[in-house]
């Protein structure tokens, strides 16, 4: 079995978030403030690995109808986060400009 990684930052590392994370059979990887900074420096080849995380949310953040919650089914907000995140996967894709 394959354990899938977690990245977080100084912000998560505390008890309760890594034993979560056994629970579900994850790999924590906590960073503390400035580390993944100095391994992009000195480690050639090194690649930050959050930035899909933030990047993601960014892209997320462009749709109004998320950002700022109008539904007030949970059912409806779901269907709208669903829509929106197969439209970033078909721009990411290159199929929808």
């Amino acid at each position: 079995m394959n354990s899938c990684g977690v990245c977080t930052d100084k912000g998560y590392d505390f008890p309760g978030v890594r034993q979560i994370a056994k629970e579900f059979g994850l790999t924590a990887h906590i960073r503390t403030r400035g580390e993944e900074a100095q391994s992009i420096k000195n480690e050639t080849g090194f690649r930050a690995r959050r930035w899909v995380v933030e990047r993601t949310h960014s892209w997320m953040n462009r749709f109004r109808r998320i950002q700022v919650r109008w539904e007030k089914l949970a059912d409806t907000y779901i269907a709208m986060l669903h829509l929106a995140c197969g439209i970033i996967t078909w721009r990411a894709a290159g199929l929808l400009k």
